[in-house]
Order: C-alpha cells, then structure tokens, then sequence
C-alpha cells in the first residue's frame, strides 16, 4: 500500500513539474514582431528556464482564437477594445492594462514620401496596402486617416489588404503594393529602415492607437507569466518598446 501511494505521490510530482514546465504562450498583434522578440530575449538573459512562446496575428483574429479557448496566457493586442471585450466576457484574470500609444506611417521604397498623405492621390500609384481594417486595428485607423483627409473614395480601387499589419508590410517590402500605411514600429525595424523609407501621419487623422494587454484567465495563476508582466511594466521594457517607436501610455 505504502509503495502504490508513494507511486502515486512521485507521478503527481511529476505532473506538476511538467505543468510548471509549460512555456508562456503570448498571443501578440503583428505591429509587436520585431519589438516583441527583444523583450522575450531581454526576459530570457534574467529568466532563461521560463520559455516563451509567441504567436503573431491581427488583434481582432487573435480575439476570436481566445474566445474560442485557444490556450494563450497573455494577449497583446494594438488597441484596448479587443481586451476590453474579453474582460467583458469575463475570460481575463484582471482588468487589461495600457503599455503603449501607437502610430501609423506610410513606408515605400520607391517613392519620396516628403509630400505625406497627399502622395496617394497621385495617379501613378496602382497599388496601396492597408491592413484587413476589419481584424486590424492599424487597417481600421488607415480607413479613418483616409476618410479624414477625403482621400478613400478618389483611391478606394487601388486599395490591397494585408490580413495584418505585418502582412500589410511585407506587400510594401516585395514590390506587391508602391506603398503602404503600416505601424511605425514595423518600419523601425532593421530591415526595412534599410530599404525604404516612411513618413508619418498626423496623429489627428486617426483615433489614438492605445495597445493594452490582458492575462487570460486560467485555473491557476502561474508565477512565470506574472513575472514576464511584470518586466513588460519595468523601464527595461519600456526603453525596448521606446526604440520601436512606442509612446508610454497617458495612463495605466
């Protein structure tokens, strides 16, 4: 009898260990790719036993996934309404919190941008890229900056749609669009800083990007995903996202 519980005690320890094993699973708005890898690198070099899994999407798909119970531990989305909704679904273990203002620009490596916004209207440009405005939230400030500036309607034919803002980048990077309204954080990045250029637009064309994350609720808190939270509101993230063009929120 001793031997079966002592059995029984060592293969519940081990399914413990093995759910505290399990990585962070983050599910991160495409504007956080290349910001997003150097804070789970920076978080690593501190915590390098908690491994971190990150999966890229638009905000609005990567919503859906998690109310359809995909297993994520912390969602990082380019606004605060798709964190706000699942707070109101009662699916976050607290209330979402703000960890940067965003921006839009127009990238192109082909085209002077010194004109800004008014350069879309020009008849030589065949292919504009936006991201999907109904899933991105980048896509959906893009419509309104387009609006603002009576702009839609004269080049709604050229517009391309990327399913996200990343997607919407790399139409821009191959050629696939001559230009392309996309996150600043993305046009920060190493690649395409070095193959073009972009411009960016005025922040009263479009309602304020404030990016907000959430833990998604769980049976039990884990100590290693509070612990990745927790770096994301120090001054070592906050330098990280400063460098890809992020603004500190007004309010936390």
């Amino acid at each position: 009898m001793k031997k079966i519980l002592l059995v029984n005690f060592l293969l519940l320890s081990i399914s413990i260990q093995n759910i505290l094993a399990q990585p962070i699973s983050i599910a991160a708005a495409a504007d956080l790719r290349f910001a997003m890898n150097e804070l789970t690198k920076e978080f690593n070099k501190a915590n390098p036993e908690i491994k971190i899994d990150v999966i890229y999407g638009s905000s609005g798909n990567l919503y859906q996934q998690i109310v359809n119970s995909a297993p994520y531990d912390v969602f990082f989305s380019a606004d605060k309404s798709f964190p706000n909704k699942l707070d109101s679904l009662n699916l976050t273990e607290s209330k979402p919190k703000l960890y940067a203002i965003g921006h839009l620009v127009l990238w192109s490596s082909t085209l002077d941008l010194t004109k800004g916004i008014a350069l879309l209207s020009d008849n030589g440009i065949k292919k504009i890229a936006i991201a999907n405005p109904a899933f991105a939230p980048y896509g959906k400030r893009a419509i309104e900056c387009l609006k603002y500036y009576k702009l839609y309607d004269r080049i709604l034919c050229k517009i391309i749609k990327g399913e996200n803002v990343s997607q919407t980048a790399h139409f821009v990077l191959t050629g696939n669009a001559e230009v392309g309204l996309i996150a600043l954080s993305l046009a920060l990045s190493p690649e395409m800083m070095s193959k073009g250029k972009y411009f960016i637009i005025d922040e009263k064309s479009y309602s304020k990007l404030e990016q907000a994350f959430v833990v998604i609720k769980k049976s039990q808190i884990n100590k290693d995903i509070l612990k990745f939270v927790q770096f994301i509101e120090s001054e070592q993230a906050r330098r990280i996202l400063d460098k890809f063009g992020f603004n500190p929120p007004l309010t936390k």
